[in-house]
């Protein structure tokens, strides 16, 4: 494991994506390399789901408590959800995260699903400065049969309807991107992704 902070320019790494476009593996690779910790941000969910009512966090559990319009709805629809989730429920927790890192000079790699470019934007994590200490990838599949696949690979079956969701946050994800100037690298070819994720962050 190679433990020099020499060879990193950031305090906190925000590694986002949607689900089955091969983020986590990328993510072990970098926590590995620089010698530094990583959390899934998706234990996050399992927590607060756990911790929380329905009555307390109406848009974590609505997928749970209102299944049957959840399913009716087009895949815009989902997809809009999911950023509203991911803004209000976990963009508060993620940036008290990022402000206790900062403020301890603590490194770690963050990496899951509710990650959106926005946080990687924030001039303040609670009152802190992030100084260029935080820097953000995201990892994106064009390809939506290719997230289909793997799900298969990674779950026994490729669940396509869920694939579709993934795909249209993963287009959603670029373009936002772009928007923000923030690094969005493609997840394939795979045999050299975490290379071009070492470039894409900058690293020293």
């Amino acid at each position: 494991m190679n433990t020099n902070s020499e060879d990193r320019n950031w305090q906190v790494l925000l590694l986002g994506g949607a689900s089955g476009v091969g983020k986590t593996s990328v993510s072990y690779r970098l926590a590995q390399h620089f010698g530094v910790g990583l959390t899934e941000v998706d234990d996050f969910q399992v927590i607060l789901e756990k911790l929380t009512t329905p009555e307390q966090m109406p848009l974590l559990h609505f997928w749970r408590t209102h299944r049957e319009e959840f399913l009716r709805w087009t895949g815009q629809e989902r997809l809009a959800h999911f950023i509203r989730v991911c803004k209000e429920v976990f963009g508060p927790a993620l940036e008290a995260v990022i402000a206790n890192h900062l403020e301890t000079s603590t490194p770690v790699v963050l990496e899951g699903d509710f990650i959106l470019p926005a946080l990687a934007a924030l001039a303040k994590y609670e009152e802190i400065e992030p100084l260029g200490q935080v820097k953000a990838l995201f990892i994106y599949e064009d390809d939506e049969t290719q997230i289909a696949r793997n799900f298969g690979r990674r779950e026994g079956r490729e669940q396509n309807e869920r694939a579709r969701s993934s795909w249209l946050f993963s287009e959603w994800l670029r373009q936002d991107c772009a928007r923000l100037n923030l690094q969005a690298i493609p997840a394939r070819p795979w045999d050299k992704v975490f290379e071009r994720a070492l470039t894409a962050i900058g690293r020293k």
